[in-house]
């Protein structure tokens, strides 16, 4: 071999090198940089297809909804809703917020616990919705942000379909393994039947002893019932929520009445504002 076919073979392997290097550094860069984009719209409504209803109770039921490509997301932060668009029974438009209770690491779908009143509006378009249908949607919206390690521990005051907002925000703290936010529910209803999502939040409960602790309140307990009776009180939320401290937040989702009382609670307890949040 003479010296100038030495010397054109060392160029070819030091080019090729490098080319590989360069693709390799690419995909690199891409696996690194490269984040599903998610499929809602802030500012238009875009439709889903419903492809599974499932009855969880009377007036309660668990709808799917699927996402373009089994590998889209919905693209909701945390802690934040969507607006539903639908129709009354006069057949009139109506919108009304609600907290899907899957995660961006539930790929290709999203799912939505609804409680369907007799008189909601919303609720006879969800009654009616059958598997096939679409729902419009617009999003994300809502004021909550959240990131990993901004409080040590949030306190959780919830009411009947308010649930699902904190269920999303704990879900997502608990199943991240770099988050050690130690979550703290009261959970009030009615009825035992009307809690929603207690096999999930019972589930959690079991898998996370350490970060996640639940409280449930009836106004109407069964027969042998072991958790809080009647409304919620300010000897409740002391002894279930952690106690004042710039290093957590306590989070409140329920009916307007419930909102107004624990607001008042929260205050008489010196949790001040910004240790308040309403959803």
């Amino acid at each position: 071999m003479n010296f100038l076919q030495a010397q054109s073979i060392e160029t070819t392997v030091a080019v090729a090198v490098a080319v590989v290097a360069v693709a390799a550094g690419g995909a690199f860069f891409l696996l690194r940089s490269s984040k599903p984009k998610g499929c809602l719209d802030p500012e238009n409504f875009k439709k889903f297809k419903l492809v599974e209803k499932k009855q969880i109770s009377h007036n309660v039921a668990k709808f799917k909804f699927t996402l373009p490509t089994p590998t889209s997301v919905l693209g909701l932060p945390i802690g934040q809703h969507i607006s539903c668009r639908g129709q009354d029974a006069t057949g009139e438009e109506v919108i009304k917020p609600y907290t899907p209770t899957t995660l961006d690491s539930d790929l290709g779908c999203f799912e939505l616990v609804i409680k369907m009143y007799p008189q909601g509006r919303m609720s006879h378009h969800f009654r009616e919705m059958k598997v096939g249908d679409y729902l419009s949607v617009k999003g994300p919206k809502g004021r909550f942000k959240y990131q990993v390690g901004q409080v040590r521990a949030f306190g959780m005051l919830a009411g009947g379909s308010g649930i699902t907002p904190m269920f999303q925000v704990a879900r997502a703290i608990l199943e991240n393994p770099n988050d050690n936010t130690k979550v703290h529910l009261i959970y009030a209803n009615v009825t035992y039947e009307d809690i929603l999502l207690k096999e999930e939040l019972d589930d959690m409960a079991k898998t996370y002893p350490d970060r996640f602790k639940i409280y449930y309140v009836l106004n109407q307990p069964p027969e042998n019932w072991n958790g809080g009776v009647g409304f919620v009180s300010k000897e409740m939320i002391q002894s279930h929520c952690p106690a004042p401290a710039e290093d957590i937040q306590i989070l409140r989702c329920g009916p307007p009445p419930m909102n107004k009382a624990m607001a008042a609670h929260l205050d008489e307890l010196n949790y001040t504002k910004e240790m308040q949040f309403q959803f």
